[in-house]
């Protein structure tokens, strides 16, 4: 079985490249296909794609020629006009099955399946994190529409890449969501059933980590993952800084977003910057409870992250952590996006007392070896 990955571009890690990563180490043979490549900006994960530890194979990744532009680290959103086509370029007529990790960047699954020497075509399954949500209405981390001149031009190309992204969602074979929220939308944009696949969360970390610290000993609250705005990072500061809490904030963002936090938070609410997995959960580990208020999310991996090393989750009722998030068993949510909201929660949080062995347990439904064991299985069945 010859397998190809394809991802829509590889310049920051999160829960799609955590993902990426996973694929790699089930189909260790299978080059990966991207528009452009700039470990540069991959911070502490970059050794993970160019120097992989002893044991685990090396990538072959292959881009397009949009990785000879002298600006390609600037043109990220612009790709978005030209992707389809570039897609299209590439050859993959010597594969049996094509997995397409599709971040809602682009529009990936426009490729040709054509195989070498026989009219049969290849398969092609789309592990899809999302549709693209700037198509789709959903909250995106540039607000480009506060432009007049761009909200015109934005909505004409929008039009125009909808019809594009339907027709190229049509190609797929066999779709997979990352969660029942992604499948909904998948159903409702592109008329397709999917089978829900969790992605994974590093517990094989989290077990190293030892044993949970005991509540008493937390002296502060997290957040961080993307310093994006649909994850509301914002909110969090202004909070805790009413509220005078102690917060810290791992993750890198748009230097202007992460500018304007910094210039909103108060003394006790510290910035970390890009950490390792490891120094994240143990962050993660010496934490009261983990803070997210991300806006229709898609599945939401720090969630899990936090539980997996006995750390409860306080999240904003909205999108995929509906599935990762028990109420008043692993977390609480707050159901409005406001300084009041969130604060009514910390109060009702300072309150309780939740046990960190309920919360390891509960995580480990999204285990890595558990993704690992459902992609193969499911690519193996449809090949069949």
């Amino acid at each position: 079985m010859k397998v190809a990955i394809v991802h829509d571009y590889i310049k920051e890690y999160g829960g799609a490249e955590r993902v990426l990563e996973a694929l790699h180490e089930v189909f260790p043979d299978a080059p990966v296909y991207t528009t452009v490549y700039l470990p540069e900006f991959l911070g502490p994960h970059r050794e993970g794609f160019e120097n992989p530890p002893d044991g685990e194979a090396k990538w072959d990744i292959k881009t397009s020629f949009l990785q000879f532009s002298p600006f390609k680290s600037k043109l990220i959103s612009p790709i978005r006009l030209v992707a389809p086509f570039v897609f299209k370029s590439f050859n993959f007529s010597k594969f049996d099955v094509v997995i397409v990790s599709a971040t809602g960047a682009y529009s990936p699954n426009n490729i040709s399946k054509k195989r070498q020497g026989t009219s049969n075509k290849l398969i092609q399954i789309c592990y899809s994190h999302t549709p693209p949500r700037y198509l789709y209405g959903f909250a995106t981390a540039r607000e480009w529409k506060n432009n007049l001149i761009f909200r015109v031009f934005g909505e004409l190309a929008n039009h125009f890449l909808r019809l594009v992204d339907f027709k190229s969602a049509q190609n797929v074979d066999y779709f997979i969501a990352n969660s029942q929220n992604v499948a909904g939308r998948i159903k409702k944009f592109y008329r397709k059933d999917s089978t829900v696949i969790y992605p994974p969360a590093t517990l094989s970390l989290a077990r190293r980590a030892g044993p949970p610290v005991n509540h008493e000993s937390r002296k502060y609250y997290l957040a961080g993952g993307r310093l994006a705005r649909p994850k509301h990072i914002d909110l969090i500061v202004e909070t805790f800084s009413k509220l005078n809490l102690p917060l810290k904030i791992f993750g890198r963002g748009f230097a202007g977003y992460e500018l304007e936090l910094k210039q909103k938070a108060k003394s006790k609410i510290k910035f970390l910057g890009e950490v390792t997995d490891e120094e994240k959960l143990k962050l993660m580990k010496n934490a009261k409870a983990f803070i997210f208020a991300s806006e229709d999310e898609d599945f939401g991996i720090t969630p899990v992250e936090a539980m997996s090393m006995g750390t409860p989750v306080i999240a904003y009722r909205s999108g995929g952590v509906l599935e990762t998030v028990v109420d008043e068993k692993t977390g609480l949510f707050f159901d409005e996006l406001s300084i009041n909201s969130l604060s009514e929660v910390l109060k009702r949080f300072n309150k309780m007392k939740f046990n960190p062995q309920e919360l390891i347990k509960y995580a480990q439904k999204f285990s890595k070896d558990r993704f690992k064991k459902e992609i193969k299985s499911f690519v193996e069945s449809r090949l069949k």
